[in-house]
């Protein structure tokens, strides 16, 4: 099958709390993970389970704090109207099937993360507590819409956010194969927590990987720059509402 590979880059300059200020590279692409990163599949979580969670990487003994609460939850599957599996594709699943092995094309099989929706709650969140201080992250994000919030804090300090027009050009909620991307982010400022919130259902997500530093994530030569550029994250978000 024919398959149309979409990858965006941007650079955002955000202003948070306390005058901190990251600048977020971000990568989406269908390739997944760059070598050297720790690697976190949540295979470990059941379905159903209820927060506070820990999940243990795929290649170390790193443990990473998992919190939600309301209609944010672990699951497996899809369920119309409410959640959908990411897809992999294209190497997304490298290295995050059982001691690095990788794992199969098709709809996600395994547990995944969803954060429900504020739209229906107001305080549905999907939360990561990081085993370490990290200028990295990766995560297999699943049919990218434009109203899915990722944010960056240090302690209780806000140092970057992006939402899926940072991501893609077409953020429309596609449940096939093209709308599923490794996402890549590089931070000038290092963060412990990462909060996923969505204003409707719902924000999907699988196989996250971090580092301590930046990681250089090489661009595909089969994929053609979409976008790239320096910009206020209010900039950016007043373009993506008007798309």
């Amino acid at each position: 099958m024919t398959r149309t590979l979409l990858m965006a880059t941007v650079a955002v300059s955000v202003m948070a709390a306390a005058s901190a200020q990251a600048a977020l590279s971000v990568s989406g692409a269908v390739g997944g993970a760059p070598t050297g990163a720790v690697l976190f599949n949540f295979d470990d979580l059941a379905p159903g389970a209820a927060s506070p969670l820990a999940t243990t990487s795929v290649n170390t003994a790193f443990q990473m704090g998992v919190q939600f609460i309301t209609n944010a939850q672990v699951v497996s599957g899809s369920v119309g109207g409410q959640y959908a599996a990411p897809f992999l594709s294209g190497g997304n699943g490298a290295g995050f099937g059982p001691a690095n092995t990788n794992q199969a094309d098709g709809a996600d099989a395994t547990s995944y993360l969803t954060t429900g929706s504020t739209g229906s709650a107001a305080n549905a969140v999907m939360e990561l507590l990081l085993p370490f201080a990290a200028q990295y992250l990766g995560l297999l994000w699943g049919s990218v819409d434009d109203y899915n919030t990722l944010s960056f804090y240090s302690g209780a300090t806000l140092v970057g956010s992006l939402t899926g027009s940072d991501v893609t050009a077409s953020p429309n909620g596609n449940q096939g194969v093209q709308g599923t991307l490794y996402v890549n982010i590089n931070s000038t400022l290092s963060f412990d927590r990462v909060v996923a919130t969505s204003t409707q259902f719902a924000f999907e997500f699988d196989n996250v990987a971090l580092s301590v530093q930046p990681i250089e994530v090489p661009e595909p030569a089969s994929m053609a720059l979409l976008g790239a550029g320096l910009l206020g994250l209010g900039l950016m978000r007043r373009r993506a509402r008007r798309g």
